[in-house]
């Protein structure tokens, strides 16, 4: 018996289609109708949802199952892995646990520290890294083994992914970081948040010039701000994240009860900026507590409908 379904996700970017993901957190409870219900109010503007795997290092409900709920609703989930938190027995069993629901899509996270959240005092266990996770997958996938060497006799069917920050210092180190994982068998990337337009396509170019573009989809992270306020913390208190200056005093020239507004149409602004830009394969839309809002800017970008695959 062998499981080969492929995910939508990976369908549409090898038709050469521009793909579109968004991202949902699970609840803080053992009831899973507010993942549920944010799948539903995004699933006809998305090829995929990613799940989130206790992000900031809050407790909630696991990302495994949280996927098993959305895919139950006929979407297709992306897994989120964090190596925070599992040695490698319990995240080569937990890529087992996916791929036997049908869960084709992984994206291997290191996952933020534990003093973010709200168990400060937990041990971290980082037992792989975050580019070892990538190989793991790719090797229990592609060769049918476990870390051990022994065999495994239904390899888990899984579309492999990773995060990148175009933005992070030294910028210098961001595309040959990227080559790093492509090497170590990354398939898909979501990146960071961008703000900063000119600088992600002056990433964009050093991934061309590389021929990286070829190598891999990358799907441009998209955030959009509800206030000036969200601008500024990003920009002083988010490590990683650049938010130009010009942008937060746009946001600043709007009354507060447009800024809202004038933050999606940046984001669909950035979006049909991005379209142009060669080696972008789709987008990721991270409207984080924000789901409602995904449907227009998907719509307002000319990213709907979404194409229709076999």
């Amino acid at each position: 018996m062998e499981l080969k379904t492929s995910s939508r996700l990976e369908k549409v970017l090898k038709s050469g289609q521009l793909a579109v993901t968004s991202e949902c957190g699970p609840p803080r409870s053992s009831n899973p109708e507010g993942i549920i219900k944010k799948g539903q109010l995004i699933k006809d503007h998305v090829d995929a949802i990613n799940v989130t795997d206790n992000q900031t290092s809050v407790t909630r409900l696991c990302s495994l199952a949280a996927c098993v709920h959305l895919k139950l609703q006929g979407l297709d989930p992306v897994l989120q892995m964090v190596v925070r938190d599992r040695n490698r027995i319990a995240l080569q069993s937990d890529i087992l646990g996916a791929a036997s629901f049908g869960i084709n899509n992984v994206l291997c996270l290191s996952g933020d520290h534990q003093s973010f959240g709200d168990n400060p005092q937990a041990q971290n266990v980082f037992d792989l890294d975050s580019m070892q996770l990538v190989q793991t997958v790719r090797l229990m996938r592609d060769e049918g083994k476990f870390l051990s060497g022994d065999e495994i006799k239904v390899p888990p069917n899984l579309f492999v992914g990773a995060a990148a920050n175009p933005f992070a210092d030294p910028f210098k180190i961001r595309v040959p970081r990227l080559a790093k994982k492509i090497a170590a068998g990354a398939e898909f990337i979501q990146t960071q948040c961008i703000y900063n337009v000119d600088k992600f396509e002056l990433w964009m170019q050093g991934v061309r010039d590389r021929g990286l573009d070829e190598k891999i989809y990358i799907l441009a992270g998209i955030t959009p701000m509800r206030s000036v306020g969200m601008a500024k913390y990003l920009k002083k208190s988010v490590p990683g994240m650049d938010v130009p200056e010009e942008l937060i005093k746009r946001m600043s020239g709007v009354e507060k009860t447009q800024q809202a507004a004038e933050g999606i149409t940046i984001a669909v602004e950035t979006i049909q900026r991005l379209k142009e830009v060669k080696g972008v394969s789709g987008f990721h839309v991270m409207a984080i507590e924000w789901e409602e809002k995904v449907p227009e800017i998907v719509e307002r970008s000319g990213l709907f409908p979404r194409p229709t695959i076999a």
